[in-house]
């Protein structure tokens, strides 16, 4: 385990701690990513509010270095996000436990499966107060399979002393509480992880004649990769001034060769990896996003906040992020006739009624997700345990 900070590409070792204000918290999220792209807020506001903020998280790049100049301090603890394996998963929690017994923190904060279990039995273990963030469940849970029983076992364990558990909707809430993974009081309903609106701003609706449209995702079959790349291929074909882009990569191996084959063939244009999303959703008429289950979607946020109108599914996680047919529309998940019936209603609507959503998409965000209630809410449950 490594506690550095400063240089070496952005750190140096910190080689003491200080525990005499007792106002250390501790951040353990799955990815660098996630904690910049939509926790960053959070973090600098409780640094703001004097508290000295460790992050452990297994990756780290030139996004690290925000975190660095806000004075926030790095712990490098290395896993596998997506591994079962159990002899490298104790060590994770045994290296949590290492991180908190020498931190001291007031509270740890945890965000996703690996950090919420592991870092929730850690912070039991040291009695250390735990704030949880679902930010989704996704099929293993609700597999009534030995995986969906493990998973639920494994959450009861990490999140069964947490002080609070943030949900990000309320079927992942009520799930959780039905299988008796958390009760009532501990948990609370957030708004997702919300949207900076001074980040994402409103952007003139594009004036071209290719009506184009935006996936924005890991290619994962649970991300609806299929139902895009088909309903791609039946408008293309029947409505040739349309344009459908990609802008994520492949996580799935699977979909390499059939993405290639799409991309020759002119029925996809893939835009790659990003790290500013905005000039890719100013660029296009609509976003869509076809998954199977969220937290809650930040693509969809974004998207919307941009003043861009969303096509998305009828699932917890998507359905909250959309108003059907004022901001974009819902349609049935796993379902591309669905996808395709909503994505041709879109096409067929006049550009005052395209734009027109798109400025409803915006102020709905501006409404109800504004990434400071987020902030608002970790402030003052973080306030309330000291």
């Amino acid at each position: 385990i490594k506690f550095i900070q400063g240089e070496d590409n952005g750190f140096l070792k910190v080689n003491t701690i200080d525990h005499s204000m007792g106002n250390n918290i501790l951040v353990l999220a799955n990815s660098i990513i996630g904690l910049h792209s939509f926790r960053k807020e959070v973090v600098k506001a409780m640094v703001d509010n004097g508290y000295v903020v460790y992050l452990a998280f297994p990756d780290k790049d030139e996004r690290a270095k925000y975190f660095e100049q806000i004075d926030c301090k790095y712990v490098d603890v290395k896993f596998d996000r997506r591994g079962m394996n159990p002899i490298k998963d104790l060590k994770l929690l045994l290296d949590y436990i290492k991180v908190i017994k020498r931190i001291k923190p007031v509270a740890v904060l945890t965000y996703t499966i690996k950090p919420n279990v592991y870092g929730g039995i850690a912070a039991a273990y040291c009695g250390v107060p735990l704030l949880a963030n679902v930010t989704g469940l996704g099929d293993a849970v609700e597999n009534k399979g030995f995986l969906g029983k493990l998973t639920v076992f494994l959450y009861k364990l990490g999140l069964r002393k947490a002080n609070t558990v943030f949900f990000q909707n309320n079927s992942n809430l009520k799930f959780c509480v039905d299988s008796g993974i958390v009760v009532q009081e501990q948990s609370c309903l957030l708004p997702g992880s919300g949207v900076n609106t001074s980040y994402h701003v409103y952007q003139e609706y594009p004036t071209d004649n290719i009506i184009k449209f935006l996936f924005i995702a890991r290619l994962l079959k649970d991300k609806g990769t299929e139902e895009y790349f088909e309903t791609a291929k039946i408008i293309k074909e029947k409505y040739p001034n349309t344009e459908f882009q990609i802008l994520g990569y492949c996580d799935d191996g699977k979909y390499q060769t059939q993405l290639d084959e799409l991309t020759k063939a002119g029925v996809i244009n893939f835009l790659g990896c990003a790290t500013d999303v905005r000039p890719y959703i100013g660029d296009v008429y609509c976003t869509i996003m076809p998954s199977y289950h969220e937290g809650l979607s930040n693509v969809n946020l974004e998207s919307e906040a941009n003043g861009r109108p969303v096509i998305t599914t009828k699932v917890p996680g998507c359905k909250e992020t959309v108003d059907d047919g004022i901001t974009g529309y819902l349609c049935d998940a796993r379902s591309t006739q669905d996808l395709t019936d909503k994505v041709e209603k879109f096409i067929n609507l006049s550009y005052e009624e395209k734009k027109q959503m798109g400025l409803n998409a915006r102020r709905k965000v501006e409404r109800e997700f504004e990434r400071q209630i987020i902030v608002d809410a970790y402030l003052k449950t973080i306030k309330i345990l000291q």
